[in-house]
């Protein structure tokens, strides 16, 4: 009978343990097919960002600033935030495919260089409904930029890459510009 009660407790208390540390589990590991994962893809997009900060209807603007921006030769110190258009053509009327939208700063006191924090969230055809993260350093006065894409969703789940920017049209006076975009991804 002794036996039979520490055999007894002894499945007991292993199945207590089992059934706890399933139910409490922070962490398991999956396998891509689990959660729908099929063959990674590589896909390039093509478009322009519109980056407007004059005029009545800036599509960025300027929300802080050191104080020194205004005598740093880099603008050192600001932030601005975007809800910039991202257009199948250079036109400002061509199809909207996007929006730019997140923080950029100048984050460099020696050469004009911003940081990028932006999310590239899309409306068009099967990318509608979902975004890039992009985070980089975008050094504005080099003929190419190249950001990294750290991440996205919907489509882009699980996406990694890089972005190329090249100036198509810069304004000095009113700082309004438009960048041609080359954004090359691994996705799911």
């Amino acid at each position: 009978m002794a036996k039979t009660l520490t055999i007894f407790l002894t499945i007991l208390f292993f199945t207590t343990i089992v059934t706890t540390s399933n139910s409490q589990r922070f962490s398991r590991n999956l396998s891509p097919d689990e959660i729908g994962l099929k063959r990674e893809k590589l896909t390039h997009l093509h478009f322009y960002f519109h980056d407007i900060v004059s005029g009545k209807n800036p599509t960025a603007m300027r929300v802080a600033q050191s104080n020194i921006t205004d005598t740093s030769p880099t603008g050192f110190g600001f932030i601005a935030m975007a809800d910039d258009p991202l257009t199948l053509g250079p036109d400002a009327n061509s199809t909207l495919v996007g929006k730019a939208q997140g923080i950029y700063g100048s984050a460099d006191q020696k050469e004009v260089g911003l940081l990028m924090v932006l999310n590239l969230a899309f409306v068009e055809g099967k990318y509608n409904g979902s975004t890039l993260s992009m985070f980089g350093r975008n050094r504005i006065f080099d003929k190419i930029r190249e950001m990294p894409i750290v991440g996205g969703s919907g489509v882009f789940r699980f996406a990694r890459g890089y972005a190329q920017a090249k100036t198509y049209w810069f304004d000095v006076k009113s700082g309004d510009a438009i960048v041609e975009y080359n954004v090359y991804v691994f996705h799911y």
